[in-house]
């Protein structure tokens, strides 16, 4: 049985009681339980304001827990549970000490340290007198897999009245900084039909491979843009990311796949996304195949779309965003990856990124977090919870 542990010892602590709860994507039912058992023992224990003005439910591997203490504005303190899966990283392994101590291990970084932090937060302040607003904790499955299986995505079908308030911060890895927005991405399977033959005998086949080297040469030659919102620079990028083709090594292929990804500047719907990205490949006016059907028979090209998620824009101008930028002293620059924050900005809540750990050390085998940087998060998050607007 796994353990529950205690939301109010250090974050640091609580951190590494909850990376070694082993959670990959699908697999989150053990660490929902243990954060869930947590939640209910510490929510029975409140005496002061919040008392009897809590409320926790349970949704799935979804965990939610929320006041009701008619302070002036609500905040939201997302996180998914979820980790990619597990590279011989966990249990969590520590080096150094005092204020060189690291933690190493699978969610670390993306983002059980996010987690800790908001975790210890809702526990020691949601009863407190000196909070200043009401706390919302959302705690879901699946973020590191298809959008389709979303938890976040579960809970506005199911919740949704749960996911509002005045600001949503996702503890996201961000270096301790606030990344404002988040870059849209799609995914589009780019089919290439030829000819079977013997590779002897090559006059006799088409290549469906060879057929898609305009593809290739104009992922190669791409220039990616950048585009400045409200201070935030965002770049995209166009990437070949997987591709398959081929039966045996002497034969013509017949079938070849080629998988692109796009991440797309918040000011690009979705529409204009896609639109972008068929032109850049040439593919403006090529078949389109559905969901589940095969390609075209006959030599040529078609594409089939995968996956597509919007961007979202900074929002920084909403109040209760600009006083947390405030609160972390002003730093502030663009989220190139996908969050869901942009499942907020949908819903019309201003919604930023601030968590601990390196973004670029999310899912590598070494993902590794400075206690420091754990600690100091929390500690900006104390002063903006406590400071009233």
């Amino acid at each position: 049985m796994t353990a529950v542990p205690d939301l109010t010892a250090d974050p640091v602590d609580l951190t590494r009681a909850l990376v070694d709860i082993p959670s990959p994507s699908r697999e989150e039912a053990a660490v929902a339980d243990a954060v869930h058992a947590a939640l209910a023992r510490t929510i029975a224990g409140f005496t002061g304001p919040a008392a009897g003005r809590t409320e926790l439910v349970r949704d799935g591997n979804r965990v939610l827990a929320r006041t009701h203490r008619g302070l002036p504005m609500r905040v939201v303190l997302a996180g998914h549970l979820d980790t990619v899966p597990i590279a011989d990283n966990v249990p969590t392994r520590l080096t150094g000490e005092g204020a060189d101590l690291v933690l190493h291990g699978c969610g670390t970084v993306d983002m059980k340290s996010g987690d800790a932090v908001f975790l210890h937060l809702f526990a020691t302040l949601a009863d407190a007198p000196d909070l200043a607003h009401d706390l919302t904790l959302v705690l879901y499955d699946c973020e590191e897999i298809e959008a389709t299986a979303n938890g976040l995505g579960h809970l506005e079908r199911t919740h949704r009245d749960w996911l509002g308030g005045d600001v949503a911060i996702l503890g996201e890895p961000t270096g301790g900084l606030i990344e404002a927005g988040c870059q849209g991405t799609l995914r589009i399977r780019v089919h290439a039909r030829g000819v079977r033959a013997h590779s002897a005998r090559s006059w006799l086949g088409d290549n469906a491979v060879h057929r898609l080297a305009p593809v290739l040469a104009a992922l190669a030659s791409y220039e990616a843009r950048s585009v400045d919102i409200d201070g935030c620079v965002y770049r995209e990028g166009l990437q070949a990311v997987r591709m398959s083709a081929g039966v045996a090594g002497n034969t013509v292929p017949d079938e070849a796949w080629l998988d692109v990804n796009f991440r797309s500047a918040p000011d690009r719907d979705t529409d204009a996304a896609l639109a972008h990205t068929l032109d850049a490949l040439g593919l403006t006016g090529a078949p389109r195949v559905a969901a589940g059907e095969a390609p075209p028979h006959g030599p040529g090209l078609s594409w089939e779309l995968t996956d597509l998620s919007p961007g979202a824009l900074p929002g920084l101008s909403a109040p209760a965003a600009a006083d947390l930028v405030r609160a972390a002293g002003g730093q502030v620059r663009a989220k190139y990856g996908w969050t869901d924050v942009s499942r907020f900005a949908a819903l019309g809540i201003p919604a930023v990124n601030f968590g601990p750990g390196d973004p670029g050390l999310a899912h590598k085998r070494d993902e590794h977090c400075p206690a420091e940087q754990i600690t100091e998060v929390a500690e900006v998050l104390r002063r903006y919870l406590t400071t009233a607007t």
